[in-house]
């Protein structure tokens, strides 16, 4: 049981009935580390992308939740997750991005692993001029690896290792975008941006499953895409987010489009979708782009949102790209001061959780009863209640 115990009662209800998460979920660091372990480490949490390692021995120190991580792709081109210390003495591995060209080299030892992990050298490790111990058994100390997986490009982690397989935990959402499932090519430096917002990373969830907002916080966008052409998605215990059942594509000067992906239904010609994969990362697809935003918690009330958008084809015009960027940027920036907004209002001690629109904020409901659930299962877990 967490150092603050929180009452989730209220927020299982029926949407009708429900309050939403109370005001320690977003402000008391004993729950916010309660939640590290109970929702971000149990689940399969998006951690970065793999076009950030484009090329073999391409590696990048990271932390998550406090972990220090290393993404690497290694010498036969699998990106790969290790937890970035040396099985010697913990020492910090890597300390910047850059490409391995040979062994990853421990600074303190001299450790050395292959870029899939193996360790392949331990200078001295039996005395002076002695490399091998009997003591010392290599096959065993390679570095530790992450459990990971890469969907759309997003390299998702499961710290506890206790997650069902990927393929089973997302299976609905992968089955919801089957026709999406094509190759995606990252637009490069220009379709790469990220925001620091101060907030809780689930106001910035809870903000993007819902279209409510869009009449006052997003006046272009619904100037064309109405409030009224939204459609709710709800998947209990996996997704939830929002439909359009208007989009247009952006043009560029002479008139031209991004090319569509291939083989995609009459549906896509006026629609796109907005998902929330829980817990931390946000979708979105439409018919000739798609984007990932990956939420970082670095703190209770410190969140990163790395964007990256895609496309169907590696030869977009570049201009088109960076005005496609320069929109959604603009798009996700209106949002910063409803999040902060909330996260500032979270330390009125009158504040109740909220009551949900019924007809409205279905979305946003679901997401906070799958983050009690997810609570709830881990502080039935007997390490949890020690």
């Amino acid at each position: 049981m967490s150092a603050t115990f929180t009452d989730l009662q209220k927020v299982r209800r029926p949407i009708a009935d429900a309050n939403g998460l109370s005001n320690a979920h977003y402000i008391d660091p004993a729950v916010f580390e309660e939640e590290k372990h109970a929702v971000l480490g149990a689940n399969w949490a998006g951690l970065s992308v793999a076009a950030a390692v484009p090329e073999p021995g391409d590696a990048i120190p990271m932390e998550f939740l406090g972990q220090p991580l290393l993404l690497i792709r290694d010498r036969a081109g699998q990106v790969r997750v290790f937890l970035n210390i040396c099985r010697h003495r913990g020492m910090i591995l890597v300390e910047k991005p850059g490409k391995i060209e040979g062994a990853i080299r421990c600074p303190y030892h001299s450790w050395c692993y292959s870029s899939d992990g193996r360790l392949v050298s331990t200078p001295h490790v039996g005395g002076p001029g002695y490399n091998t111990h009997e003591g010392i058994d290599r096959s065993t100390l390679g570095l530790v690896e992450v459990r990971s997986h890469i969907w759309r490009d997003v390299v998702f982690i499961n710290l506890s290792g206790t997650a069902a397989p990927f393929e089973e935990a997302m299976a609905n959402v992968i089955a919801r975008w089957a026709e999406f499932d094509k190759p995606l090519y990252h637009g490069g430096a220009e379709s790469a941006f990220q925001l620091e917002v101060n907030c809780n990373w689930k106001l910035a969830v809870e903000n993007y499953c819902e279209s409510y907002h869009l009449p006052w916080v997003h006046p272009g966008l619904n100037s064309y895409s109405r409030l009224e052409d939204h459609y709710h998605i709800e998947e209990p215990g996996r997704f939830s987010g929002q439909g359009t059942l208007v989009y247009r594509q952006l043009q560029g000067e002479d008139g031209a489009v991004f090319p569509d992906f291939d083989g995609l239904s009459d549906k896509w010609d006026t629609a796109a979708e907005y998902i929330a994969a829980f817990p931390n990362v946000l979708f979105g697809v439409h018919r000739d782009h798609a984007y990932a935003i990956i939420l970082v918690p670095e703190g209770l009330d410190r969140t990163v949102e790395h964007v990256h958008i895609y496309y169907a084809t590696p030869d977009t015009d570049e201009a088109l790209r960076a005005k496609n960027a320069q929109l959604w940027k603009g798009v996700f920036v209106e949002d910063v001061f409803v999040v902060e907004g909330m996260q500032r209002g979270r330390h009125a001690d009158g504040f109740d959780g909220g009551r949900f629109s019924p007809a409205m904020d279905g979305p946003t409901h679901l997401f906070h009863d799958w983050v009690a659930g997810q609570i709830e299962a881990y502080r039935d877990l007997p390490r949890a209640a020690e």
